[in-house]
């Protein structure tokens, strides 16, 4: 975990409440650069009325689009929340991840993190399109992800968070970047805390981002090391544990089942809520990267968070939403564009 810069103060506090409309803020500022590729975007270059005279019902038409998506299917809130974090993690939050793979370009959908894995790309076409029609060529993929993530979250119990905006897409996408920077599910804690720390992000960012994976479900690929390994060891190991390893099991055979999938919030799946850390202190998290927060020798810094989040609610939504800006201002130093088309570079 080297070479931290921790940026300034936001001006504004994300808010852990009912969804309200965005209220203006925020004049030009600077920028904490961690290297010659990524910035921190301090709440100053980002602003919440970058679109109000280019594009003004682009919060209400990514809003109305995740509404439908969501009810049709809760898992997409995941799929978005998912998308906007791998995208984030490399290259700063661009757009890099929606690149398909051309001649020329190499996209990093085929990362070992990503393949076979990410879904929501069509949800993004959708809201893309949406937008083309009411304001062609004004609003950025990178952008349209980073409100939808916020809306994803809103729209399965979890908390509201003004979405500062302006950021460009990028010409660029790095395979080489997503292998390395995006966390995986069989990292230790020293691995995990290092990758979100090499972003700017604090070990207090790290604890409650990943809280989004209350809403999230894994590979049997993913887990299978975890359920066949220590899982009986940090579980309390009595009727409960036994019978939720065994169903883990039939899910996910010791061969075979790769992509079998298992909520990582089994008590509740499908809705935002603080559930998903009281299953790290039963010992019963389903990713080894996940339950390492809680039974990790060296989680001096993180067992206190996970519990502290177990037990306040309140306290998780509005470290949650500080975290998701934080992230969400993780910026590309080189220029951008507004693509056309997601996934694909302006010709």
């Amino acid at each position: 975990m080297n070479h931290f810069i921790s940026p300034p103060k936001k001006k504004t506090r994300a808010m852990a409440r009912a969804p309200k409309s965005p209220q203006p803020c925020l004049a030009l500022m600077t920028i904490v650069c961690l290297s010659s590729r990524l910035c921190i975007a301090q709440m100053d270059l980002l602003t919440l009325e970058y679109y109000k005279e280019t594009c003004p019902h682009v919060l209400e038409i990514v809003r109305a689009e995740m509404e439908c998506a969501v009810l049709a299917n809760p898992r997409n809130a995941a799929f978005i929340l998912r998308l906007h974090f791998h995208d984030c993690f490399v290259q700063g939050c661009d757009g890099s991840v929606l690149l398909d793979d051309t001649y020329t370009l190499k996209g990093e959908k085929e990362a070992k993190a990503n393949v076979n894995s990410l879904r929501g790309f069509e949800l993004v076409d959708r809201i893309k399109n949406k937008l083309e029609s009411e304001c062609p060529g004004v609003v950025s993929c990178a952008d349209l992800l980073t409100i939808a993530a916020r809306d994803a979250v809103i729209l399965v119990g979890g908390p509201y968070w003004d979405v500062p905006l302006g950021r460009k897409d990028s010409k660029t996408a790095s395979l080489e970047l997503a292998n390395m920077d995006i966390p995986t599910p069989d990292e230790s804690l020293l691995s995990l805390s290092s990758k979100f720390v090499s972003q700017g992000l604090s070990v207090t960012d790290m604890v409650a981002l990943v809280g989004g994976h209350t809403i999230g479900m894994a590979r049997c690929v993913n887990f299978r090391e975890r359920v066949y390994g220590d899982f009986q060891e940090t579980s309390k190991g009595g009727p409960i544990s036994e019978s939720r390893l065994a169903h883990l099991k039939e899910v996910c055979p010791a061969e075979g089942g790769d992509d079998n999938t298992s909520p990582m919030d089994y008590v509740t799946p499908s809705l935002f809520d603080n559930s998903f850390y009281h299953t790290l202190i039963e010992g019963e998290g389903l990713l080894n990267s996940d339950q390492e927060m809680h039974s990790s020798l060296l989680g001096f810094e993180t067992k206190p968070l996970v519990r502290k989040y177990a037990e306040d609610m309140v306290a998780f939504f509005k470290q949650f939403s500080d975290s998701m800006v934080k992230m969400g201002n993780i910026t590309n130093a080189e220029g951008g564009e507004v693509r056309k088309n997601c996934h694909f570079l302006n010709i």
